[in-house]
């Protein structure tokens, strides 16, 4: 079988056979900037190649660290002035816009900067570039219709700027000068003081001294006033530089007679723009006021009184935080109290027998329905000028006038001493009363009255020039304002 097969064929020709390959045409290539040639750098592969491979891949990593360190910027300039590297272009245009928009707020109306900004672009590192911010901060400062300065707002009122921050202070602090001592251990304003830095219109730029004149220009104002011990209801009206009958309007319910300690009044006080508030620590020694004990006492009539046992104060080594406004004492915080004699008690009998009718109540009434037509005081009148002692109240002829007040009538009758038709009543107690000028007398000398009793008419005699009562009160035998004592 094997015979018919044919021999395979060697793939290999025998060395007499074998075709030589003729050499290859060797081709000149271009040098690789390397400076190495294209066929030596295959035959050189397998050691040159890890260099090269190295080369690519460091120049790949410096261009991307140079895109990590370095981005393009813009040298920004002002007026020539250079300020820095910025990333863009738009963002100065963007702080320019703030800039403007500020500054027509601060100004109040609208403002355009005339600066001269150039851009130069360039490679910058990163971190060589600053912040648009900056930029910003110099164009404000440039504007010289602003500045920035120290302004004073008091309560929420603006009252000015300065460019003298500490001379602002200095002057704050000689308004609370005065009020402080060697015992002051606090002293602030009554109102809230603001002392803040901002940019400002040059145009608010305010004298210091001018702030300071409205700071202590005074203004009257309605107060409270807290009755001390020994005080009187006059004593209070001068020391404030009123009238009694301007202290009287502002405290109507007042009975101006019996005033209490601590009581409170409302006054007519200056009172400046800005007010200081002190408080001293004081020691000192003081009273110990005694305590009243009542006794009744049916022998004597409601409303009198009888001192059995005189009272006498003790006295006391006191510890006090004192409050002050502009001087004026308004709290008292006694801390600690130190008794050197102890006070003593006063016994009063106190009467419970009933009240006759005709007894002064010791308040008076109005003696009859009118309009005031001449007050207490000096008044022009007859062609010259007088003094008035009583309360003119006009009212048609006829009406009813009434006892103002309890009492014993002394005068009933006509008398020609520019009174006419007049009454005096005494009510027993220091004070006497008058109704003079009138058409009609309906009570006679001797006689007890009761409050609101019908004593006489309005007329028109004696002295006068029409219908009216006059209406006079005597304390002591001395003239007195009927208004201080009349509801």
């Amino acid at each position: 079988m094997d015979e018919l097969l044919p021999r395979p064929r060697s793939i290999f020709a025998p060395p007499s056979t074998r075709v030589e390959t003729p050499a290859r045409k060797k081709i000149a290539l271009p040098q690789l900037k390397l400076g190495w040639s294209l066929p030596n750098f295959l035959e050189r592969r397998t050691k040159a190649g890890p260099a090269i491979f190295l080369a690519l891949s460091l120049s790949a990593s410096a261009a991307a660290v140079m895109g990590t360190l370095y981005a393009p910027a813009f040298q920004v300039a002002v007026d020539g002035a250079e300020l820095g590297l910025i990333d863009s272009r738009q963002s100065v245009e963007d702080a320019v816009q703030r800039v403007e928009d500020r500054a027509s707020n601060i100004l109040g109306y609208e403002y355009t900067l005339t600066q001269s900004i150039t851009y130069t672009p360039q490679m910058a590192l990163k971190e060589d570039q600053t912040s648009v911010s900056g930029v910003e901060t110099y164009l404000f400062d440039q504007i010289g219709e602003i500045m920035q300065t120290s302004v004073l707002t008091v309560n929420g009122q603006v009252l000015g700027a300065t460019d003298d921050a500490d001379g602002l202070s200095a002057m704050l602090e000689s308004i609370k000068a005065p009020f402080i001592n060697e015992n002051t251990i606090s002293a602030e304003f009554t109102s809230p003081v603001v002392v803040s830095r901002a940019y400002t219109p040059t145009a608010d730029l305010r004298e210091i001294s001018s702030m300071q004149q409205v700071l202590i220009s005074n203004s009257m104002e309605q107060v409270d006033y807290v009755v001390q011990a020994g005080d009187t209801f006059s004593a209070i009206a001068q020391s404030l530089g009123m009238t009694m009958d301007e202290l009287r309007r502002l405290n109507p319910s007042i009975n101006i007679n019996t005033l209490q300690i601590d009581q409170v009044l409302t006054v007519s006080q200056a009172v400046p723009f800005l007010s200081v508030r002190t408080v001293d620590n004081l020691t000192y020694e003081g009273p110990v006021p005694f305590e009243t004990e009542q006794v009744p006492d049916e022998n004597m009539y409601q409303g009198f009184t009888e001192v059995l046992v005189a009272g006498v104060d003790g006295s006391a080594i006191y510890n006090a935080d004192v409050v002050y406004v502009n001087g004026t004492e308004q709290d008292r915080i006694i801390n600690s109290t130190d008794i050197l004699t102890e006070p003593v008690t006063q016994v009063v009998a106190v009467g419970t027998k009933p009240r006759p009718k005709t007894m002064a109540t010791g308040v008076f009434q109005w003696p009859c329905r009118g309009s005031i037509s001449s007050y207490f005081g000096s008044r022009y009148i007859f062609g010259s000028y007088s003094t008035h002692y009583g309360l003119d109240i006009a009212a048609a002829g006829g009406t009813p006038i009434y006892a103002s007040d309890g009492g014993k009538v002394i005068w009933s009758g006509y008398r020609d001493n520019g009174f006419g038709n007049y009454v005096i009543i005494d009510h027993e107690n220091g004070y006497q009363t008058y109704y003079a000028h009138c058409s009609s007398l309906c009570v006679s000398a001797g006689e007890r009255v009761y409050q609101g009793q019908l004593i006489a008419k309005v007329g028109c005699t004696g002295r006068s020039t029409g219908n009216h009562c006059h209406f006079q009160v005597m304390k002591n035998g001395s003239a007195v304002n009927p208004l201080i004592y009349l509801p």
